[in-house]
């Protein structure tokens, strides 16, 4: 089975990173890390390069998970992405990432997280960093 985690390289990122390859490690499955950067952006700092994905997979080997890094473009529409990406590798869980966000804040410029949960069809680990 399959583990697919959402990375951006972020305390949030860096948390769903940390719980998705100790859920991995725990069950024995692989994981994909999926870093989606958005179509036609030239620049996106939220996309690793090779030193990060390799510091990536050598988390995951030190824990004993095999992993890759997915960095399909993910477009206008995140839940694309991760629905595509549960498709193509049969993830049982996605774990994501989670901001602390006022409640006013969630109202005006929503979520992606919140996307996330409501529109995935399968378990969602949704973890905050350490304050």
């Amino acid at each position: 089975m399959t583990v697919l985690i959402g990375f951006v390289p972020t305390r949030v990122g860096e948390a769903a990173l940390a719980a998705g390859l100790a859920e991995a490690a725990a069950r024995g499955d692989d994981v994909v890390i999926l870093n989606s950067p958005r179509r036609g952006a030239t620049v996106d700092p939220d996309l690793v390069d090779e030193g990060v994905e390799a510091t990536l997979l050598d988390a995951a080997s030190a824990v004993g998970v095999s992993a890759t890094v997915d960095h399909t473009d993910h477009g206008a529409d995140i839940v694309e992405a991760f629905e595509s990406a549960i498709e193509r590798t049969g993830a049982r869980l996605v774990v994501i990432g989670m901001r602390r966000r006022s409640p006013v804040g969630k109202l005006m410029m929503g979520s992606d997280a919140q996307r996330l949960l409501l529109s995935l069809d399968v378990p969602i680990l949704a973890v905050k960093p350490a304050r």
